[in-house]
């Protein structure tokens, strides 16, 4: 199998897309047709979100090049929940999509190695978020599992939320901690660089923060974006532009609410419609701003 981040390429060049669309199951935003027994039982609610994700996939396919589930609304239905997320990978990923498991782990280095494994090999996901808080024997294992597996990492660097200036922000020898996070992420991903030119260590950053998003991606050339903040958090097609290269590759944005809540506010069409419709905007919008 290539490395992830050929992959990537791959996919963003064959479907003309930088969209990741983010599969966060928030029980009170489903369609009606999917509130049947939700509030009954952890077990229904559980059926109607692994139902619901798959009609989702379906929808977004054919305009995304990725989904991205937060494990976090699936482990809130217990097991029940996390089966839904499991099948959702493995069928995200019978579609033709990219799986990014945004599980945001990092612990001390056995325990990381434990969750590297539970999330690149038995949950079949073909990248994860990844937390360097603990440093970098916290974060080698779930480098070596990339590397074993083919997978991809995307390391938090800068953040979509209004909070990240809180530690992310802070001077370290005169210079931002982010800026030495994005450092660390070139060096762990050295040897992950594929023949696209990519690596496939990542790192998340923010489109909220659009003059940070261009200082980190000087610092890292080689490294795949993965870009919160677009649409219901409030950056633009114009914010997320300064996430790429130059040969316009080097970021995929990732958007949730806006795509697969889409009814909420297009009242004017069909629950599913209005998915699709908002998936093919946001592909167009970041075309456009990339002129691409």
């Amino acid at each position: 199998m290539k490395p992830f981040a050929d992959r990537l390429v791959d996919a963003i060049r064959a479907k003309s897309s930088r969209v990741v669309v983010g599969l966060d199951p928030r029980l009170e935003s489903l369609p009606e047709e999917f509130q049947r027994g939700v509030r009954r039982s952890q077990e229904r609610a559980g059926e109607m979100v692994n139902e619901w994700g798959g009609r989702i996939i379906d929808l977004v396919a054919p305009h995304a090049v990725a989904v991205k589930p937060q494990i976090a609304f699936y482990e809130m239905l217990g097991p029940y929940g996390v089966v839904a997320y499991y099948g959702l990978c493995r069928y995200a990923r019978k579609k033709g999509l990219l799986v990014i498991g945004d599980v945001k782990r990092g612990d001390v280095p056995d325990t990381a190695k434990a969750y590297a494994t539970a999330h690149l090999e038995s949950f079949d996901c073909d990248a994860i978020t990844v937390n360097p808080f603990l440093g970098s024997d916290s974060v080698a294992p779930f480098v070596e599992a990339a590397k074993k597996n083919d997978a991809g990492l995307f390391v938090l660097v800068k953040t979509s939320n209004p909070g990240s200036g809180d530690f992310q922000d802070l001077p370290v020898n005169g210079r931002p901690l982010y800026e030495l996070v994005a450092e660390r992420v070139a060096q762990w991903g050295a040897e992950l660089v594929g023949k696209s030119g990519y690596s496939s260590v990542g790192a998340v950053v923010g489109a909220t923060h659009p003059e940070q998003s261009a200082a980190i991606r000087r610092l890292l050339p080689k490294s795949f974006f993965l870009v919160p903040g677009y649409g219901a958090q409030g950056a633009t097609a114009a914010d997320v532009k300064r996430s790429f290269n130059d040969d316009k590759m080097g970021a995929v944005v990732t958007a949730s609410r806006s795509v697969i809540f889409a009814h909420e506010k297009d009242r004017s069409a069909p629950w599913d419609k209005a998915v699709e419709n908002a998936a093919a905007k946001m592909k167009a919008d970041i075309n456009a701003a990339l002129g691409a």
